[in-house]
Order: structure tokens, then sequence, then C-alpha cells
């Protein structure tokens, strides 16, 4: 990505803000170093700002599982007698137009509500849907990352401590069952993936996996080094999600659209692919900036770097982990 000239980063133009906020109605946030070079603005604030008029996109899968894409992370949504299931809450500046979408699908109460990690951008709206009667679920991790204050590199941005309503209350510390709606959903930790708190969430009966940020489809994925993700973890994610699924499975990833098993395999052979080219040049004593000069994503950028992350990004993510 080439860097902007001064004037663009100080004025931030209508058109590149919009441009911002597109990304953030798609769920993908930027390296801060990328989007503003010269600037310590965080992604974060601005991304929650987008997140204000950002449109929320419904789609129904099968088994009364749909999505609702647009505010954070993709949220999957569970409907039935037993009130409504969440996967992810999305930001709370969405608030308004998740209600609207929630409201759309049925008018069962919401009752649980399953953090898949420990992000902003999946944890924004736990507080408020708590409010609302939610139970929330989530890895032994999770409430020990978002009760104090937590610092991503990445993002350019320390979070402060969450309030005890945002935080899980039931909690496992490798797999757990639940049963709702008629429906069975395991939900199984991943280790250290994207983070150190990753978990997959499968209805049963529909055949649908959530994966959240252990696959962003279409997208070089973000690698929060600062809270335990790391390049093999993320590989070792997406291994476990080829291994769980089958031709005929839904797959719900963290950001990016609907994807399939094929899909996964094509991030799968990326990752491995991009790895072994940084492993090598570090190995060989490259220094960040070599490697990062050395280009080891040359001939995935096309696919995969688009305007999210960038080849340059992700190889200093992969590189930062080895």
């Amino acid at each position: 990505m080439n860097t902007p000239d001064t004037k663009r980063i100080t004025e931030v133009s209508r058109r590149r803000f919009l441009a911002l906020a597109g990304v953030a109605a798609a769920g993908v946030w930027l390296n801060p170093r990328l989007m503003f070079a010269d600037d310590d603005t965080s992604p974060v604030i601005i991304i929650r700002k987008a997140a204000k008029t950002a449109t929320i996109n419904v789609t129904r899968l099968r088994g009364n599982v749909s999505v609702l894409e647009g505010s954070g992370g993709n949220i999957a949504v569970l409907t039935g007698p037993d009130g409504k299931v969440l996967v992810d809450a999305g930001i709370t500046a969405s608030r308004p137009r998740i209600i609207g979408a929630l409201a759309s699908l049925s008018d069962d109460p919401i009752k649980h509500l399953i953090s898949s990690h420990w992000h902003f951008d999946h944890t924004d709206g736990n507080e408020w849907l708590h409010s609302l009667g939610a139970e929330i679920t989530g890895h032994e991790n999770v409430p020990k990352r978002m009760s104090v204050n937590t610092r991503v590199e990445g993002w350019n941005f320390t979070f402060p401590p969450a309030p005890a309503s945002a935080l899980p209350t039931v909690l496992f510390s490798d797999e757990k069952s639940l049963e709702v709606n008629g429906t069975k959903l395991h939900l199984k930790y991943y280790g250290p993936c994207h983070t150190d708190s990753d978990i997959s969430v499968h209805f049963s009966e529909a055949d649908i996996l959530h994966v959240a940020d252990s696959w962003w489809n279409g997208y070089y994925p973000f690698i929060d080094y600062s809270t335990g993700g790391s390049i093999d973890g993320q590989i070792r994610g997406a291994a476990a999600n080829i291994a769980r699924v089958s031709d005929k499975t839904i797959v719900i990833p963290g950001h990016g659209s609907i994807g399939n098993k094929s899909q996964l395999i094509e991030f799968h052979d990326m990752l491995v692919a991009v790895r072994e080219k940084v492993s090598a040049l570090k190995t060989a004593g490259r220094t960040l900036e070599e490697a990062v000069a050395a280009k080891p994503t040359a001939n995935y950028d096309a696919k995969w770097g688009g305007f999210v992350i960038s080849g340059d990004a992700f190889t200093t993510n992969v590189y930062k982990t080895l």
C-alpha cells in the first residue's frame, strides 16, 4: 500500500472516511500504521464512529439460524421459544439497527449471548445485550482480557476494563455444549489462535459452524500478538476448521461473507505459504524491515490484500509471531 501524502493524512477527506466506514460495515480492521502513516489515531476510534451509521444486513441461513453483518464481526442468531441466542454482539453504536434487525427475525426475547473471543468488534455490545436479559458465555480468557487494561499494539490502542455486566459469567476452558430452541450448540476452544480466547460454535442440526476470527474470508487476518495470537495458532485454527466441516457445512467467518470448506482450505494454504516465506527470511537473519521489503506475500496480495490488511501489514504480523 502506498503511503498517502501529508495533506490527505491531516484532512482525512470525506472520500477516505466513507471508504473507512465501508470497512467498518464489513467488520474488518485496517492496520493504523497503514491507515494514517504519521498519525497516532487508532482504527478503534474511527470504526466505532463509523458504526453509528453502518447498515446491518440480515441473511437467513437454515434451522432458524441467521447472520447479521455490518457491525463488527459477523453475528449469528438462533431464534426460538427459548429466546434468541446470539454469537457475538457487534459495536454498541449500531444498537438501534441491530435491534431492528433482530426484531425482523422474530419477537423472541434475547436470552443468551456467546462471545467468540474478547475483541471489541465482537464484545462491544455485551453490556446492553446483558441489560436486556442475555446470559453471557465465553472462554475463561475472555473476562481475563476484558476486566483489565489491555494493550493491542497492532491497533495502537489500550482498552480500559469493561463493566462487570459486559463480562461472560458462564465460562469454560476447553469445550461446552448447550441445548436451546431444540438445537444443540457445541462450543470449542481453539487454543491460542487469533487471540488466546477464540472459540467456534457449531449449530449441530443445521450444520452451521461459526468460526469467528479464526477465518477472515477473502482477507489477510489480523493476528493479535499482544494477546496470544500467532501465525502458527492461526494455521492450527484453520486446520481444525477444515477437519470439522463437510462440503455441506455453512461456515460463518468472523469477517467476510458466508463460506464453505473449499474456501477454508484456500485460506489455510495461503497462511502456510506465507508463513514459510517469512520464516525463511527471518531465519536468514533479515530484519523486519528487510523482510517486508522482500515482499513475501506478492503472489497473494491481489486476492487477500485489497483494501483491508496489506501484504506488508500481514508480513509484519507473521514476522512478529515467529
